[in-house]
């Protein structure tokens, strides 16, 4: 049974900092590559940042660059997103994605909230 499970979010302040978590289970972690997607109210759902699947290769949205870092720890299975200086525009669902050819896995989402 796939598994992906996102933690880590919250309500944050303006410039402030949060590091998500993505745990997957299921799949052959470190044949995919990961990243994570963020979908604000009223929006569609964009890519926030990817990274290769052994972790050679990372790409970040332009809003991002600079400020968040992905990883990965595929001796745990894990992804990662750190988050600095955030911006109420920040604002959204922030959702795992693993992808590996045909195979397309997708986590429940986090909610992070900037706001004062």
């Amino acid at each position: 049974q796939v598994d992906v499970v996102e933690s880590g979010g919250g309500l944050v302040q303006p410039g402030g900092s949060l590091r998500l978590s993505c745990a997957a289970s299921g799949f052959t972690f470190s044949r995919f590559a990961m990243s994570w997607y963020r979908q604000a109210p009223g929006k569609e759902r964009e890519l926030v940042a990817r990274i290769s699947s052994i972790g050679g290769s990372t790409n970040y949205a332009d809003s991002v660059k600079g400020r968040f870092i992905i990883s990965r720890d595929n001796a745990k299975n894990t992804v990662y997103l750190q988050m600095n200086s955030l911006k109420p525009e920040d604002t959204a669902v922030y959702y795992c994605n693993a992808a590996l050819i045909i195979y397309d896995y997708w986590g429940q989402g986090t909610q992070v909230t900037v706001s004062s």
